[in-house]
């Protein structure tokens, strides 16, 4: 799942959680500062954009089958519009990067908000999202070689990589230990690399000296 789908997940997720039945621009691109935040902050450029400050339950994760919402014609429009950007650089696929640019030309809702109290403008914002594609792949993926970008595995993966049993895997996951996401529509589960750190520990001195 690219992280264009997975702020499409998080923006029906915000939607859900408004009681919404359909999906804004607002929702769109609260999915997408979701997908780039660290620790519920979403730097972009020169700003540091608060999540909790936006009204997002950053550590929450979407649960349970994807709910049946539609799309805004705006949010459609949205779409249309970075698929547009994402042809004009040769790429394949939309991602969240493209997700986002598209947002520049807009002045109303969530983002008329932030360029009237950040001082955001088209260029600036376009700027900023320019960077953040200069360590992202062509599809807005983020680069996976380096510290804080995002990595996706599956329960399997997550269990190898830390040389555990799957099933202990899927134990921390139902009890929380180990944050999770589910695919949007699907059953599929993924994990964030950074967060198997979470149920590491430091072994105690006794340990050591055996």
């Amino acid at each position: 799942m690219n992280e264009a789908g997975l702020a499409t997940s998080f923006a029906i997720f915000a939607a859900k959680q408004q009681g919404n039945s359909e999906v804004t621009p607002d929702h769109l691109l609260l999915g997408c500062l979701r997908v780039i935040s660290r620790f519920g902050i979403a730097t972009l450029g020169p700003w540091n954009l608060d999540l909790e400050a936006l009204g997002i339950d950053w550590v929450r994760q979407p649960d349970g089958p994807r709910p049946k919402v539609a799309y805004s014609p705006a949010s459609v429009e949205l779409f249309d519009r970075a698929a547009c950007i994402a042809r004009s650089g040769g790429d394949a696929t939309v991602g969240v990067v493209h997700l986002l640019a598209a947002f520049a030309t807009e002045e109303g809702g969530l983002m008329g908000e932030l360029k009237r109290t950040h001082g955001i403008t088209s260029a600036s914002w376009r700027t900023a999202i320019a960077r953040i594609r200069e360590t992202a792949g062509s599809n807005g993926k983020e680069d996976r070689s380096g510290a804080g970008k995002h990595e996706y595995l599956t329960p399997e993966e997550a269990a190898e990589t830390l040389g555990i049993h799957v099933q202990t895997m899927r134990a921390y996951i139902r009890s929380g230990r180990v944050p999770a996401f589910r695919v949007a529509g699907e059953r599929a589960i993924r994990i964030l690399r950074g967060d198997l750190e979470k149920v590491l520990e430091p072994l105690g001195e006794e340990k050591k000296e055996e």
